[in-house]
């Protein structure tokens, strides 16, 4: 959901609605001014962009009246505004364009941009090797924007469909450890609590079959597991939150030109999970459970520095250090990582399970078995659990099992916790 919120401008004493979305179709047809500059600043961008067309395009932008600078930067595509932030150059014996033109994104008319426009000008400074007055652009635009605006304008920019997050923006380009600071402090004294939860979650066994579980085909996604993220990212409430808080954890090792969790968005994409965003590991953790625990852990303490408005909930499963992540981060923060759930991949024994369940940490067997403690728990809705049984049932009678005894195992797990859930919503009734 996009909600309408006011942040307050860069210049003294005014205030601008942002969250805006881009111009209608209506409202691109008939604005002909902007249709005009654009087409204009299309064509000093065609080629080579010399000084002198630079200083026509900041000319031009500067002149924008109010309203028209946030419309021509929704309409420029996100490769255009990429590139334009490319093309404005400081000249070594001539004008500093580039300072300039980002001086006027992040300062100058700053209030005028909607959280959309803001966000997408951090993407195009983050695309690019980002100097000392680059990085103090981002952070002057993310402290120019407060309250609800901020919490949204984190978001768009988490949500930027690859590598280029928000954890890869602070934590990896931003080298300044001064404007590091600045930002998280920032982020942690205009936190307005949500109410809602960041659902992160692992991929190997956890999201599909890919490592340890033999008992489904390989590379199979797991029934019901897309409806579980989808209920526990709409919350309890009586109206859903707004969705696309799906966080992936993985131990898949972090590669800075972004080419591993590239391969990992590929799957996901394929896989119908397009916005999702994904934390990575490393190399120096990826052998070892208690390793790979330990990065997790570190991905999820800086992810909760970008979002403090948000608690958490996990989904891993038993075979590579996901229950010792979880059972750490309960022990740590119980306040903030409000469930752990573990997909049992290697047969855990009764006793198994309730020593991870005197930690904190659910151990599971079916998404129905998952999503019906989530409802004892609050997070999800009673019909948010009666819609992941129905995925779960209506998935599992389309995975191709090599063996009627394999889906027979598998069938007779989900009537099991299906028994269990009709029996927990027949308490609540």
């Amino acid at each position: 959901m996009r909600n309408t919120v006011v942040a307050p401008s860069s210049g003294p004493g005014s205030s601008v609605a942002v969250g805006a979305s881009a111009p209608s179709s209506f409202e691109a047809a008939t604005s002909s001014p902007v249709d005009a500059k654009l087409s204009q600043l299309r064509g000093w961008m065609n080629g080579h962009t010399d000084r002198g067309e630079e200083k026509q395009i900041l000319e031009m932008l500067r002149a924008a009246p109010a309203g028209e600078l946030n419309q021509m930067l929704c309409r420029l595509s996100r490769n255009e505004l990429h590139a334009l932030m490319g093309d404005m150059d400081n000249h070594l014996l001539g004008p500093q364009n580039h300072d300039a033109f980002v001086s006027l994104l992040s300062k100058e008319r700053l209030g005028e941009l909607s959280i959309d426009s803001r966000a997408r000008v951090i993407d195009a400074l983050q695309r690019h090797a980002t100097g000392s007055k680059d990085e103090a652009a981002v952070r002057d635009i993310f402290l120019g924007t407060q309250g609800a605006a901020l919490t949204a304008l984190k978001n768009a920019v988490d949500a930027g469909g690859d590598y280029h997050d928000l954890q890869q923006l602070v934590f990896h380009d931003i080298d300044n450890a001064g404007i590091r600071s600045q930002l998280l402090e920032h982020f942690r004294s205009q936190a307005q609590p949500t109410g809602q939860v960041k659902v992160l979650s692992d991929i190997d066994d956890t999201f599909y079959a890919n490592l340890k579980d033999d008992r489904y085909p390989g590379k199979t996604v797991y029934p019901g597991v897309k409806a579980f993220y989808s209920e526990l990212d709409k919350g309890a409430g009586p109206t859903a939150d707004r969705e696309g808080d799906l966080t992936f954890i993985s131990a898949r090792p972090y590669d800075r030109a972004g080419f591993a969790e590239g391969l990992t968005r590929a799957m996901l994409d394929e896989n119908g999970l397009r916005d999702a965003t994904v934390l990575s590991g490393d190399f120096l953790h990826l052998i070892g459970n208690s390793n790979i625990a330990d990065k997790k852990f570190d991905n999820w303490q800086e992810y909760r520095q970008l979002f403090p408005e948000y608690k958490s909930v996990f989904i891993g499963d038993s075979g590579q250090g996901d229950a010792i992540f979880g059972a750490k981060a309960v022990a740590t923060a119980p306040s903030d990582m409000k469930a752990v759930f573990i997909h049992n991949v290697t047969n855990m024994s009764a006793d198994e399970r309730k020593a991870m369940a005197d930690k904190g940490v659910f151990i599971f067997d079916t998404y129905v078995g998952a999503a019906t403690e989530a409802f004892r728990r609050g997070l999800i809705t009673r019909e948010g659990l009666e819609r992941v049984a129905a995925a779960t049932s209506r998935e599992l009678d389309a995975v191709p099992f090599e063996s009627f005894e394999q889906h027979a195992a598998r069938r007779t797990e989900l009537e099991r916790d299906l028994a269990e859930m009709r029996a927990v919503l027949g308490k609540s009734a």
